[in-house]
């Protein structure tokens, strides 16, 4: 049974929309609730304690997903909550039906809501007019649980989060980079964002970033040379280089990251490599091999097969504490 007093983050009823809804305590505290409920599952599965037990959940997914949906399923299912999954095609979501108006309806019916979609303003307008906690899934500006999946799998490595060098390398102003910059700082870990100029992140996803790393005594850089930005790392993250939305720019993005790409040589120039203290992160999926083709551009674009199979690669690892982290969100807000 997780050991973590769940009153104690202040959590029930609320809503996470972006990590400013958590203070610096409160996410670290949803960390390490997640590795609690994920050492009972793991060694006590038959007895798990079920939290959700009467519960019902829905899941509103505007664009396709594989690890959020499932992450989201089994996490209910193991405390006992019922889910309904809602496509874009099953409701009228901001169609024939204004999103405030399917988010009372909904309020209704459910006692809480995750939501995996597009554009930022629609999670705000569920968590607004909803009445339940609801939970962003990813939007466009961010991705508050694959962080917190993240950031847990970062400190089951390490045993610590605070001190560490975190780099984001590739495209540094998507919802991944955002999220990751913000949570990195209010966990008191270094944050450097390696990518195009063109790319870069918007000042005020900088400016929140460096207010959180100043209060936890890290830094935040934005560096445009990948030599430079990797010297120290201890983690290195990746994500790929056109999200969504945006695939009339592969050819374009292409170009411009493929001196971002994660490729052995890069990881070697954090210094870290022989000594076993880095490790490699993706949020996935991943263009990592010659079996993608994509646009007609075969290969590996954001990260080499080398990297992405080597034993310093957590992804897999990261990929499952997306069910953990997701499964302590719920928890700490619907108990």
């Amino acid at each position: 049974m997780a050991t973590t007093d769940v009153g104690n983050l202040q959590l029930s009823g609320r809503s996470l929309l972006t990590l400013d809804d958590l203070t610096d305590e409160q996410m670290l505290g949803l960390v390490n609730l997640a590795a609690e409920l994920k050492s009972e599952k793991q060694t006590n599965r038959a007895n798990m304690t079920r939290h959700l037990v009467g519960q019902s959940i829905a899941v509103i997914f505007e664009k396709a997903s594989t690890r959020t949906r499932c992450a989201t399923m089994v996490a209910a299912f193991d405390e006992g909550a019922n889910v309904e999954y809602l496509g874009k095609s099953d409701i009228h979501l901001g169609k024939k039906e204004s999103v405030a108006d399917t988010a009372r309806v909904l309020g209704r019916m459910f006692d809480g809501i995750m939501f995996r979609g597009y554009e930022h303003r629609t999670v705000e307008l569920l968590a607004e007019y909803a009445g339940v906690p609801v939970w962003n899934g990813l939007t466009d500006s961010a991705h508050p649980t694959q962080l917190l999946a993240d950031l847990q799998t970062v400190q089951e490595n390490f045993g610590r989060l605070k001190g560490l060098k975190a780099v984001y390398v590739g495209d540094g102003r998507n919802n991944v980079a955002n999220s990751l910059m913000l949570g990195c700082a209010k966990a008191g870990m270094h944050f450097v964002n390696c990518c195009p100029v063109e790319l870069a992140p918007s000042k005020r996803w900088v400016d929140r970033a460096a207010s959180a790393a100043a209060r936890n005594g890290s830094t935040i850089e934005i560096e445009h040379d990948p030599a430079a930005g990797v010297k120290g790392a201890n983690v290195v993250y990746t994500d790929v280089w056109v999200s969504m939305g945006e695939e009339s720019q592969y050819k374009q993005r292409v170009t411009m990251l493929r001196p971002y790409q994660v490729n052995m040589d890069m990881m070697e120039r954090t210094g870290n490599l022989d000594s076993d203290d880095v490790i490699f992160l993706h949020c996935l999926p991943a263009f990592h091999n010659d079996e993608t083709d994509v646009t007609a551009i075969v290969g590996p674009l954001e990260v080499t097969d080398d990297v992405f199979e080597a034993p310093f690669s957590k992804i897999f690892d990261e990929a499952e504490n997306r069910m953990h982290t997701i499964k302590a969100v719920m928890v700490a807000t619907l108990v």
